[in-house]
């Protein structure tokens, strides 16, 4: 087998060939990360957590915060040596090898993809209660919930998945800039959310604490893992960062650091409040979120204190509370700022297909510039509406559990590279080398493959089949029109972008 190992030099010289512009600072890209890690994971998925897990989903946020950290680690000493657009995908190629970069460009593209679709289904469930409760109008469910969602077409999700798509055709930059104004709008309403849960916690809603047990921990650590994998993004801005060395670490750390923070706060507020403990079937199970028998058993007055009641869940608490006003502010904050994670997830993709395709392992057409607007608008639009047929029709836990396994095995490559280049390129300049990188490199590996084993086997039966396939296409497509194939000229030669 021909791995065909892309050295460090040739891919920052191929860059420089087919580059995009650099015009985000360090302050842009932890705003970046902050708008990509702070939604459907802490606005909607909260209660999904509390049905696995009851309390002790704080310390799901946890785990899944310690893995992610140790991961950041190792993706922040990569990106300040390959400042280009790929995360994951890239550094792949540099120390795996074509193949390996193939599979975990291709699980990239299940992540971010249906990540940005199960955020639009979040946003949507906010949309559609504070439309009902501020205006008087009232959405159908057939067209406010997908096909496999009880409905028939979500056509809020629809629609704000057009928006986002559409602004990020028009520049990095300006999506940035919105990105940013998003961001202070969705801390704003959580800060308030911890100012007016936190002091009326009681400590008799936080027993039992674990319920499910550590199974259940893990389960909804599993699952709201999905919370963090928009810091994976920010390194897919590296191309589009001056001065990546100094800000991609600053980036990548600061933005995690600030989404725990206020995951752990918020987790606290909402558990200690009002109450978090699973709904159970007749046999004592834990009921799935997704059936129509929670919604039964959330019709049941002695229940409707539970975090697990509502897609909405903070809004629902603030409710509880008797705080009515302001869980509307609290809706109409999330119905603001979750399209900046759709943003992120959406920039991350076609950053992923933007490499891919420089390396002609995917059309060239992929690789055009937009004239006027200097982006990879193509492949913006094609992202845009595989987005939009996903979010059109399913869930958003499905969607949720569904994007995971691809993120783990991007997650799993980076620790592993950034260890392998220590010992193959040990002399190469690192402006931020990870600490302790015996011990984290190793923490972060194990840590992704225990969330791995703890997803839905509906989740890592999709991650393998579309791997699976992925294979078929670098077979089929990628294997020989590659820029690393005997037949084709080197990647030094590659053409200019082309402008339309």
């Amino acid at each position: 087998m021909n791995w065909r190992i892309k050295p460090l030099d040739a891919i920052l010289a191929s860059a420089e060939k087919k580059s995009l512009a650099r015009t985000l600072g360090a302050f842009q890209l932890t705003m970046l990360g902050v708008g990509a890690v702070i939604g459907t994971g802490i606005f909607v998925l909260t209660a999904e957590a509390a049905q696995k897990a009851g309390p002790g989903m704080m310390l799901s946020f946890v785990v899944a915060g310690l893995v992610c950290a140790v991961t950041a680690l190792c993706y922040a000493e990569l990106a300040s040596m390959v400042p280009v657009s790929g995360s994951a995908y890239t550094y792949s190629y540099a120390v795996l090898g074509e193949l390996i970069a193939w599979i975990v460009g291709w699980a990239l593209i299940l992540e971010y993809t249906v990540a940005a679709s199960a955020v639009a289904v979040g946003w949507s469930n906010y949309f559609v209660p504070l439309v009902q409760h501020s205006f008087d109008i009232h959405i159908p469910v057939y067209l406010a919930k997908g096909y496999f969602a009880g409905g028939f077409i979500n056509l809020p999700a629809v629609g704000i998945a057009v928006l986002v798509t559409s602004l990020l055709i028009l520049g990095t930059r300006e999506s940035a800039t919105v990105n940013a104004v998003l961001v202070c709008i969705k801390v704003t309403a959580l800060v308030l959310f911890i100012a007016l849960s936190i002091p009326v916690v009681k400590m008799e809603n936080f027993h039992p604490f674990m319920p499910l047990g550590a199974l259940g921990v893990g389960g909804a650590a599993a699952s709201i893992f999905f919370a963090y994998v928009g810091f994976d993004a920010v390194s897919t801005a590296a191309e589009e960062t001056k001065n990546p060395q100094r800000n991609m670490p600053i980036g990548l750390i600061g933005s995690l650091l600030i989404c725990t923070l206020f995951y752990l706060l918020v987790a606290g507020g909402a558990v200690g409040s009002v109450g978090a403990q699973p709904v159970f079937d007749s046999a004592g199970q834990g009921i799935d979120p997704g059936t129509s028998e929670l919604f039964i058993a959330c019709k049941d007055p002695a229940k409707t204190a539970l975090l697990v009641c509502s897609e909405e869940p903070l809004a629902h608490v603030l409710r509880l509370l008797g705080w009515d006003k302001v869980a509307r502010l609290i809706g109409l904050a999330a119905f603001l700022a979750l399209p900046s994670v759709i943003l992120m997830m959406i920039f991350g993709q076609t950053r992923v297909f933007f490499s891919m395709a420089r390396d002609r392992l995917l059309p060239d057409i992929l690789t055009r510039i937009h004239g006027r607007f200097k982006t990879p608008h193509v492949v913006t639009m094609i992202t845009g509406v595989v987005v939009i047929s996903a979010a059109a029709f399913f869930p958003v836990g499905r969607l949720a559990d569904l994007s995971n396994g691809g993120t783990l095995a991007a997650f799993f490559s980076v620790a592993l590279g950034v260890m392998i280049l220590r010992v193959t390129n040990p002399d190469r300049k690192r402006s931020f080398r990870t600490p302790f990188v015996w011990v984290v490199g190793p923490a972060a590996l194990i840590g992704c493959l225990v969330l791995f084993a703890l997803l839905p086997w509906a989740a890592i039966s999709v991650f393998f089949g579309w791997a699976a396939f992925g294979l078929l296409v670098y077979a089929l497509y990628g294997y020989r029109r590659s820029a690393l194939a005997p037949t084709t000229e080197p990647p030094s030669m590659t053409p200019k972008p082309k402008l339309s």
